[in-house]
């Protein structure tokens, strides 16, 4: 795996990690770090087949990643963690959790979902075929449409092209591994064992993980809070960073009093 941290507040500052989304990498946070690295300890990093992390494939399970993240934290001393994932890295925030739930102060779950569904395995299988056929560039716009809103795709015109260089760049094996990994992805069963803090936030036209999946997480998981985010689709904190910035803060507050 590949780690960056950000400009480190101090001593004592709460601890933040950041997992990416599926063909992408932590750049995925760079319009939310600066809003946050005066107040926190922050850890962003490449999963693995991803970005400059080892593009290896094999059979990549969200409890593989969740045991990555572990060995991470293990290497740079960090036992404790507030944890935040978007849409792929949500999933592995939440087998983290399952599976680690001593390391885990807070949970920001972000566009995603502890389950795909019952045809989840076909349609991200499919995806994986699509890519190996028509290469990443010819998925581009469709998922960008996905991605952001047309608002943000009209006026961000550079955002678009760093994800598209991110995405375009991904290793064919590892993509089909990690759409595998999203396929069988069944992470329910630790909903109701958690007593962290959690925030849930979704975007209002989100069509990856929409608005329904976001609420059966709020119903299932104890401690938590939904926020939707209007006129938002599925990367909010690359198209609404400050909107993130600010439930994240407000996480690590809540992580905060949890402890005390």
């Amino acid at each position: 795996m590949k780690p960056d941290t950000a400009n480190a507040p101090g001593t004592g500052a709460p601890r933040l990690v950041l997992i990416h989304s599926l063909a992408l990498d932590r750049s995925v946070w760079d319009r939310v770090i600066p809003h946050l690295e005066a107040e926190a300890d922050i850890l962003t990093y490449d999963c693995r087949g991803h970005g400059q992390s080892d593009r290896r494939a094999g059979t990549f399970t969200a409890a593989l990643f969740a045991k990555d993240l572990a060995d991470l934290l293990d290497h740079v001393g960090w036992e404790n963690v507030t944890i935040a994932g978007c849409s792929m890295g949500g999933c592995v925030a939440l087998a983290f959790a399952g599976l680690y739930p001593a390391r885990a102060d807070a949970l920001g779950l972000i566009d995603t979902t502890a389950w795909y569904g019952p045809d989840a395995a076909v349609k991200f299988t499919e995806r994986a075929h699509a890519a190996r056929a028509k290469g990443m560039a010819a998925l581009f716009d469709f998922q960008a449409t996905r991605w952001f809103s047309d608002q943000f795709r009209a006026s961000h015109p550079d955002v678009l092209q760093r994800a598209l260089a991110v995405f375009v760049d991904a290793d064919l094996d590892c993509y089909a591994a990690s759409c595998a990994l999203l396929g069988e992805v069944d992470v329910r069963a630790h909903l109701r064992t958690f007593r962290m803090p959690v925030a849930i936030v979704v975007g209002e036209e989100d069509y990856a993980t929409p608005i329904e999946m976001a609420r059966q997480l709020h119903e299932a998981i104890p401690q938590s809070t939904l926020t939707v985010l209007p006129r938002a689709r599925h990367l909010t904190p690359i198209e609404h960073p400050d909107a993130i910035a600010s439930e994240l803060r407000a996480l690590l507050a809540r992580a905060s009093g949890h402890r005390a």
